[in-house]
């Protein structure tokens, strides 16, 4: 079975990394020895994923020259562009709609989510929802925990007013159907957050949890950790 088409969020400011991102994108940050965006789409491929749009915003241009067509990769790609003005996350995935099917995967331009993609597409499926959100137990480990979760089920998910409650996190990998979007059609600019948070209030949000950790580019430790992690697995 084909992974669904995977939504890649690069279009982030990534002011945490300044001032090496001035002059690149984030995804094209160094680590281990290649830029990150190609250990992600080799990830992407190696579970089955024929094609991703990469939704791109500042220095967007870079990337495209970097990836082209995904042809190297083994991957097609294509790309949404933000515009004169940045969309938030949201705003970039709603954008992008007419580019992916009616099932589809949203990912950081920043994370390395080592997982089962498979499993988690075939798992949105049968939950007939209209969203899913992957959460990891995480109780304040790899960053502040904002999904209070139980039973198979997300209780409450919110990244401002956190609790003891929350012991999982928002893993960054979440499925949608198109008409997760369409309380949004007249709004242009929004976050994944507000998207994730609507569909909880309607009961359309499916909850999946993964054991394995993220690893990120988000902060300079993040960057050291993920280069050791992938310079593990070669």
């Amino acid at each position: 079975m084909n992974t669904a088409d995977i939504v890649l969020l690069a279009g982030g400011l990534a002011t945490r990394l300044k001032p090496v991102t001035e002059k690149i994108p984030k995804s094209l940050i160094e680590v281990a020895g290649k830029p990150f965006i190609y250990h992600q789409l080799m990830l992407l491929k190696s579970v089955s994923v024929k094609k991703v749009v990469i939704c791109a915003g500042y220095l967007g241009e870079q990337i495209q020259n970097y990836v082209g067509d995904g042809s190297r990769f083994g991957i097609e790609v294509r790309y949404s562009f933000d515009g004169d003005k940045l969309l938030g996350t949201g705003g970039a995935v709603r954008k992008c709609l007419g580019e992916v099917e009616e099932n589809f995967f949203v990912m950081y331009g920043d994370s390395y989510l080592d997982t089962e993609f498979e499993i988690i597409n075939e798992y949105f499926l049968k939950s007939s929802k209209s969203g899913l959100m992957t959460v990891l137990k995480n109780e304040g480990k790899w960053d502040k925990s904002n999904v209070e979760f139980n039973n198979g089920q997300i209780i409450r998910y919110d990244k401002k007013n956190t609790d003891a409650n929350m012991k999982y996190i928002d893993y960054g990998l979440g499925m949608f159907n198109k008409r997760a979007f369409e309380d949004f059609k007249n709004t242009e600019i929004f976050d994944l957050e507000e998207v994730y948070r609507n569909l909880l209030e309607k009961n359309e949000l499916a909850g999946f949890e993964v054991k394995e950790r993220f690893y990120e580019i988000g902060s300079f430790d993040g960057i050291s950790d993920t280069e050791r992690y992938l310079k593990s697995k070669k």
